[in-house]
């Protein structure tokens, strides 16, 4: 008899609902799996606390970036900050609840920490038998993300497990798979045929300058600084569901109709990374992670403080990616890489190392195929000489 999947979701920015979506068309290819359910966490709560999560995060990130990288930073507290966040969760999650009973699920994989931190307690309290997966949607793994009870984490990369274990997280039940993408993102792009949809050439260096699902990013001042740059290039900008930004920009390259296509919001990223040379970006976790499927090298635009650094630290040393710290050296960071193709390819092999476009499929073979085992549960004894270690090594 085949598994019942829950996924559950949180819609704070795009990245998280993605990742479920990539684990949701997975689970149901797979013969295993009688059924799946994958939902958003933040409907079967109030309104309040969902405004809480999903606009507040959207306004700071909009007009207070540098508190929120001072509020990430201030709350990496390992086994301290989870719990002041399921103390604002737990009352609100009883609509959840009653999901995740009716539903009967064998697996709850959740690719936010706010339903993972209620499902943990519903384990860890003997209230729910299920195995719960964790999956992180950043390459960093900050406290928030710590659960009590869980049978697996999932996580970017080599860097997450090794911190996770030094924090007393059981290495055996972290596994690194990458951010789980839409499975396009591991099939092989004609790039002629999607340049030529679009009217551009095939011959010509791509870039693409992507404004996020929501259109949050500083994309009209990188069109001014493309439109100063004096190589050969052809760009496509995709401005998501900012419809203002997008008429802007629109207006800005008028004159220069055979260089620029000007998108919305486009389902077709996984073929336009696939065709271009160089992504312009802020470095979200799942544009990040979609790069690195796609082997694409990064100019990373603008990080908010807190997990975008992080993500821009990791590619960084990796060699995958440069970075404007203002939009004022955009054209001359892109005159260097575009001049050292070497270079790009270089950048574009380094991506591909450190990316995943099978990660849900990864994470579902494991949650299917591995034997059934006991979840995780940290008790209050041990997460107070896990605390007392931290201290200790911290000096």
């Amino acid at each position: 008899m085949g598994k019942r999947i829950l996924i559950l979701s949180a819609s704070v920015g795009s990245g998280h609902v993605k990742a479920a979506d990539a684990l949701e068309r997975v689970m149901r290819g797979r013969p295993d799996v009688e059924e799946v359910l994958s939902d958003d966490s933040l409907d079967h709560t109030n309104v309040l606390h969902k405004q809480f999560y999903s606009t507040l995060y959207k306004k700071l990130s909009a007009l207070l970036p540098e508190f929120l990288g001072w509020w990430y930073e201030t709350s990496d507290d390992p086994w301290v900050a989870d719990k002041g966040r399921l103390a604002l969760d737990l009352p609100q999650a009883l609509p959840l609840i009653n999901l995740v009973r009716d539903f009967r699920p064998d697996v709850i994989l959740c690719t936010h920490f706010m339903p993972a931190g209620v499902i943990s307690w519903l384990i860890a309290n003997g209230k729910l038998d299920a195995r719960l997966g964790v999956v992180v949607t950043d390459y960093h793994f900050h406290a928030f993300w710590i659960t009590r009870a869980f049978n697996w984490y999932f996580v970017a990369q080599e860097e997450d497990k090794i911190h996770m274990e030094a924090l007393g997280l059981p290495g055996d039940r972290i596994e690194v798979t990458g951010i789980p993408v839409e499975p396009e993102f591991a099939r092989p792009v004609d790039k002629g045929a999607v340049l030529g949809r679009l009217g551009l050439d095939k011959d010509r260096p791509t870039l693409l300058v992507a404004g996020g699902a929501l259109g949050l990013s500083p994309a009209s001042a990188v069109v001014r600084q493309l439109l100063q740059l004096d190589r050969d290039f052809q760009a496509i900008i995709v401005c998501g569901k900012n419809t203002e930004m997008q008429d802007e920009i629109v207006e800005l390259v008028r004159d220069r109709p055979g260089d620029f296509r000007v998108l919305g919001f486009t389902a077709e990223m996984p073929d336009l990374m696939g065709a271009a040379d160089i992504l312009l970006s802020k470095p979200g976790g799942m544009t990040t992670a979609e790069a690195l499927a796609r082997g694409l090298p990064m100019v990373i635009l603008d990080p908010i403080g807190g997990q975008e650094e992080r993500n821009s630290d990791v590619l960084l040393e990796a060699g995958a990616a440069v970075k404007c710290t203002e939009a004022t050296v955009v054209a001359h960071k892109l005159r260097c890489l575009l001049d050292d193709r070497e270079r790009l390819a270089r950048m574009s092999a380094n991506a591909r190392k450190l990316g995943n476009a099978n990660a849900a499929s990864d994470i579902a073979r494991i949650v299917l195929e591995q034997p059934d085992r006991k979840p995780v549960v940290i008790s209050k004894l041990r997460e107070k000489a896990l605390r007392r270690r931290i201290t200790e090594a911290a000096g």
